[in-house]
């Protein structure tokens, strides 16, 4: 028997777009036709102006820090063994805010405003900083 995994994403018919996108390493957000402004996560109506004039686009994967909180105890599997890692939510240059984790920075290196960009780890984007170089990473 297989311990159940809480890492990996659980695509519906609606979010298989979304999760398809990230398997091939690109950041997916929905447009509001009607109103213009972008939103995450991905919904069927817009949560501004309720609109359903909302469309899928390509995300440029560039952010920045705007909170963050370094996890060192996670029971479920298998975030227990990758403890420490960093929770975080950013703003994507787009407008919205995204819950994620940043990776390949040590925690001590994050402040608000940090430059991120978008990377992909198992089809799930996470953030770096932007330029950050692997020998710093702290996913393992």
């Amino acid at each position: 028997m297989t311990a159940a995994r809480f890492d990996v994403p659980e695509a519906d018919p609606f979010t298989r777009t979304y999760w398809d996108a990230a398997a091939e390493g690109r950041l997916l957000i929905r447009r509001c036709g009607a109103c213009g402004r972008a939103h995450h996560y991905p919904r069927e109506f817009c949560p501004h102006c309720w609109s359903e004039d909302v469309t899928w686009e390509p995300a440029s994967g560039r952010a920045t820090l705007y909170t963050w909180s370094v996890v060192h105890r996670n029971d479920l599997p298998p975030f227990g063994a990758r403890t420490p890692y960093v929770a975080a939510v950013v703003d994507l240059a787009e407008g919205p805010r995204m819950m994620t984790e940043v990776v390949e920075c040590a925690a001590d290196g994050l402040r608000a405003g940090l430059a991120l960009e978008a990377v992909f780890r198992d089809g799930v984007p996470r953030f770096r900083p932007r330029g950050a170089a692997a020998a710093d990473s702290m996913d393992g």
